[in-house]
């Protein structure tokens, strides 16, 4: 309640001030004839900005800014907040770069971002910039070569698929039962970073299913944490985490419950690498322990920090492309063909050499990113190559997901799921893989800080596919004409998670 009335009383004390303006405004104004400009673009009174506008699109920002990007000349766009705050968005490829890596230095996450993200993710790589995040980044890379992706397919992905994820569809196929894929999937995910980067198996995919209470603590965490960055004001959710009531109160015990588990797996950890002092590093965790860091609550952010990445894009993208090929069984049909092709090859020179299927993944996220935008603060004033004037201060947003939207990158058929457009056919009609700059396609960030574990997921990925595929066909049991709805948290969600049947597929459909 005093949360609500302070938040009322500032907003009311901006009414006169707003209805003086307007008011002079509409009186000065002469009839025209001329066209009205679009109604696209968001009004902006003095004080309280773009205030209404951003309101009345609050459950559709993404799909609300994107329309905005796609109406600018140079698809950046400037939105005003409450006392003259300022937002800049772009999906100009330039800008991008120019972020991303020209002036990289001079876009950081900032207090904001981390203040915001601090109670959930702490000191992780995430949260940081300058040389913490040097530091991390360095030690996480040794985990991320061509020894370790082997062993992770090898090892890690294919255990996982064929001891856990195929026999649970052989079951659900031969029972009929509905499964939520997305959960399925996050289970899958999680079970392989911990496995990865920990040497920890939580065994979240079992065929009990079993609830988790740190993967829905981990989800409550994450939601509430994202809730933060749509406060209109950011001092309504620090006095809601001082008073501890509300989300604060529910964030709080979800983040504790999400630490706790963390804490464990370091502490465990830690005494492996005491009782066998010669023991080698082979995970992420038993390297930033052995680096001589090994301050537990540091230790604790690292763990929440790869959990984050591991569990909940791949799993995001994955549920998405399941859905995409659902509805374009064509590309179905070409992947299945493809995997006839590498059926003799050994696991990880097959999924490397998954072209087309590399292709449809890539398809997918351009238009449903595990990330759909990402945030930047600026040090220092600047102005990007398209013009747009940067004040010190300011927020400037990339927007994944509407550069998947824009017709100037993609072509008048953006909208359609066309793998077609990241491959192309050799002198011997062999598929060739055709990539965009990661500035263009930043599903994956660029410059210095682009994913490392960019190749991890995308073998990841090509491995569940090839796996279920093989045995399996996915069917989404939902009404004719159903969308799903994308939900965005720190990372991308299909709202509701999507129910599935699994049919056997008999003798391997190649052709």
């Amino acid at each position: 309640m005093f949360i609500q009335l302070l938040s009322s009383i500032l907003f009311l004390l901006t009414l006169p001030f707003f209805f003086l303006i307007t008011t002079k405004a509409s009186k000065s104004k002469k009839p025209s004839t001329a066209p009205c400009p679009s109604t696209v673009f968001p009004k902006s009174y003095p004080i309280i900005g773009s205030y209404f506008a951003i309101k009345s699109n609050r459950s559709n920002r993404l799909q609300w800014t994107t329309r905005i990007l796609q109406s600018s000349p140079s698809a950046t766009f400037t939105l005003h907040h409450l006392f003259g705050f300022r937002q800049i968005f772009t999906a100009n490829p330039a800008n991008v770069q120019h972020m991303l890596k020209t002036h990289f230095f001079n876009y950081q996450k900032g207090p904001h971002f981390t203040s915001s993200l601090f109670d959930f993710l702490g000191n992780g790589i995430f949260n940081v910039d300058g040389g913490s995040w040097k530091f991390q980044r360095q030690v996480s890379s040794h985990e991320f070569n061509t020894k370790s992706l082997r062993k992770f397919v090898q090892t890690v992905v294919d255990t996982e698929l064929h001891d856990r994820l195929i026999p649970m569809f052989s079951a659900a196929a031969s029972d009929q039962t509905v499964l939520d894929l997305q959960d399925i999937l996050q289970r899958f995910a999680f079970d392989n970073i911990c496995k990865i980067a920990f040497g920890f198996d939580p065994a979240c995919l079992l065929p009990s299913l079993p609830q988790a209470q740190f993967a829905e603590a981990f989800e409550d965490a994450a939601h509430i944490s994202s809730e933060r960055f749509r406060a209109f004001l950011t001092i309504t959710w620090k006095i809601k985490r001082f008073f501890n009531v509300g989300l604060e109160k529910r964030l709080k015990i979800a983040v504790s419950q999400v630490r706790e588990l963390a804490k464990k797996i370091v502490k465990e950890k830690k005494q492996e690498l005491a009782d066998n002092s010669s023991l080698e590093s082979v995970d992420l965790l038993s390297r930033f322990l052995s680096s001589g860091h090994s301050d537990e609550n540091f230790a604790t952010d690292i763990v929440i920090s790869f959990i984050l990445a591991g569990r909940d894009t791949t799993s995001a993208a994955l549920t998405w492309f399941f859905w995409l090929l659902y509805k374009h069984p064509e590309v179905e049909k070409e992947i299945l063909k493809e995997m006839k092709e590498k059926s003799n090859m050994p696991v990880f020179e097959e999924v490397k050499d998954m072209v087309y299927t590399h292709a449809s993944l890539c398809e997918s996220m351009r238009l449903y990113p595990p990330v759909p935008v990402d945030t930047k603060l600026a040090m220092e004033d600047d102005v990007l190559p398209d013009g747009t004037v940067v004040k010190k201060g300011t927020l400037v947003t990339y927007h994944p997901y509407a550069m998947g939207r824009m017709e100037k990158l993609w072509g008048s058929d953006w909208a359609e799921f066309k793998p077609e457009r990241w491959v192309e056919r050799d002198e011997a009609g062999k598929w060739i893989f055709v990539g965009r700059d990661s500035y263009t396609y930043p599903v994956f960030q660029a410059g210095p800080r682009i994913c490392l574990g960019k190749e991890m997921a995308f073998l990841q990925m090509k491995r569940v596919v090839a796996g279920v595929l093989r045995r399996f066909k996915v069917v989404p049991t939902v009404e004719d004409g159903f969308q799903p709805e994308l939900l965005v948290y720190l990372t991308s969600k299909m709202k509701g998670g999507l129910p599935i049947k699994v049919e056997e597929r008999g003798e391997f459909p190649y052709l």
